[in-house]
């Protein structure tokens, strides 16, 4: 089409942050962070290569996804334990702190309950910032590797993607039909992952991630969470997110109970206080 006239003066109109968070509730993170120097190891569950595991965590103890052997990125899902309808919205969580997440940063509940799940409190790459290409980690815009894109793009049948590993491990864990735990199954926190955008073209990238073996990423749980970890058969994502090549290595997850006492007068947050008649 032919450009307007205006159109530079379309293009220079300033932009408007969409959800300001002046008034969002914040996380104790002094608290948080006390409580976590008083926690000791409770439990540990790893993700092999190209696998998945779940774990649980109680409100009000901490989880740690740690880099075992060598480079590796993992895609992330949470439940409320209790509740499979109340599951972690990365949509949202964009919304409000951004394409990628770190410290201080909660994971939000989809509706109707929008609320805290969980808070970044530690972050050993959160030095990374954003890189010349505008790449960042911890991202939640990408969706999770399937084997549905893989079969449109080049006609596949791969089933160690990470939605597929998810699934199994939520079938296994909750003794769900399998169709049942897929559907359960949501769009994830790419923990380690290095993404962005394209600045000609608007696409989402991925490059090699800088994590390292012992790096690590620390939440505190907000409420009662069920959550599986898959370790994406992409590695580092450094070439492709589908593969039986890429090198793997497996992750680890870290339970952490805090001391008694090391909480006093923390709550977890109450389920979001619309009224729910949408004007009806």
């Amino acid at each position: 089409m032919t450009e307007p006239a205006d159109a530079r003066a379309r293009r220079a109109v300033a932009p408007v942050i969409c959800y300001p968070t002046d008034t969002l509730p914040q996380p104790d993170l002094a608290l948080f962070r006390a409580a976590l120097d008083t926690a000791r190891i409770t439990d540990t569950v790893g993700a092999p290569p190209r696998e998945a595991c779940t774990f649980r965590v109680p409100a009000g103890q901490f989880f740690r996804i740690v880099s075992v052997d060598g480079p590796q990125v993992g895609d992330l899902n949470l439940w409320n334990a209790g509740d499979l309808s109340e599951r972690f919205y990365s949509g949202k969580t964009r919304a409000l702190h951004g394409t990628h997440v770190s410290t201080g940063d909660r994971l939000w509940s989809c509706f109707p309950h929008l609320r805290p799940m969980a808070t970044i409190v530690a972050d050993s790459l959160d030095w990374y910032g954003i890189d010349d290409f505008g790449g960042a980690v911890h991202d939640v815009i990408g969706t999770r590797c399937d084997p549905y894109t893989g079969n449109l793009l080049s006609g596949t049948q791969y089933h160690h993607c990470c939605h597929s590993n998810l699934t199994r491990a939520l079938a296994r864990a909750t003794g769900l039909p399998l169709h049942t735990a897929e559907a359960q199954v949501h769009d994830v926190l790419n923990v380690f992952m290095c993404t962005g955008f394209t600045r000609d073209t608007g696409q989402y990238f991925m490059k090699a991630s800088p994590v390292r073996p012992g790096d690590h990423l620390t939440l505190f749980a907000e409420i009662d969470l069920l959550g599986a970890l898959s370790a994406c058969p992409g590695g580092d994502c450094g070439a492709e997110h589908s593969s039986d090549t890429a090198p793997c290595f497996p992750l680890r997850v870290e339970v952490l109970t805090p001391e008694p006492g090391a909480l006093d007068g923390w709550a977890p947050p109450a389920r979001n206080g619309y009224d729910g008649s949408h004007g009806a």
